[in-house]
């Protein structure tokens, strides 16, 4: 039996990075895409010491960039797919900076919806078939009762929505879906106050993500597995 193929976005850094190392522990073959490979240190590093992780570029927020990659891999099956890769850009009130609110929406929602859409193929082909999408409990409209953060809140907000209907859309296909909060992650992007580090995150999601079936499908939930309200 052929083993599990993982594509994950944004592998060169934080979440991403560790996806990478402990799916390559478990035997997955592993295609870990990041913007510039050449800045990528860590991931090149890791992926000399497990051979079954493969480095490719992709730039999720260039439409042609995510579909160079999938003709690149055409013809082979893709068993998950986790939509890593994002931004935060700060913003408050009235200090929102418009094109940073279309950068963060072009990365942080609208490219896990062209890398699903334009992925599909290789997901339908796969044996698992699960698309992921790593968003914000942030981007809960239950859970804001600060206010602030605009651009990201916003962005994960419309990324949740995006997984709502690709929930309903690739069910037909036998996909299921998963949008999931990684908790408050020490990462260059959640800071050193943090409250669990990267392990912690990454191994609770991986276990959420192996749990994944279409009677489960489209669940808004966290690394331990709590839902969180829409």
């Amino acid at each position: 039996m052929n083993p599990s193929t993982i594509l994950i976005t944004g592998a060169n850094r934080g979440l991403g990075l560790k996806f990478a190392e402990l799916y390559a522990q478990k035997h997955f073959q592993v295609i870990a895409t990041c913007r510039d490979i050449d800045s990528a240190d860590q991931l090149t590093s890791m992926a000399n010491r497990y051979s079954n992780i493969q480095i490719l570029t992709l730039d999720v927020a260039q439409s042609e960039s995510i579909q160079m990659l999938a003709d690149k891999l055409k013809g082979l099956p893709i068993d998950i797919l986790i939509n890593n890769a994002g931004i935060w850009r700060s913003s408050s009130l009235g200090s929102v900076n418009k094109e940073a609110w279309l950068e963060s929406f072009t990365t942080n929602t609208i490219a896990p919806y062209e890398i699903a859409c334009t992925f599909l193929p290789h997901i339908m082909d796969g044996v698992l078939k699960k698309v992921v999408s790593v968003t914000s409990k942030m981007g809960s409209i239950d859970d804001n009762t600060s206010g602030g953060s605009y651009i990201y809140r916003s962005s994960k907000s419309a990324l949740n929505m995006v997984m709502r209907s690709l929930q309903h859309d690739l069910r037909s296909h036998g996909i299921a879906t998963l949008t999931l909060h990684p908790g408050w992650v020490k990462t260059d992007m959640g800071g050193m106050n943090a409250l669990i580090n990267v392990d912690q995150s990454v191994v609770g999601m991986m276990e959420v993500i192996d749990k994944l079936t279409l009677e489960n499908s489209g669940r808004f939930i966290d690394y331990a597995e709590k839902p969180i309200n829409w």
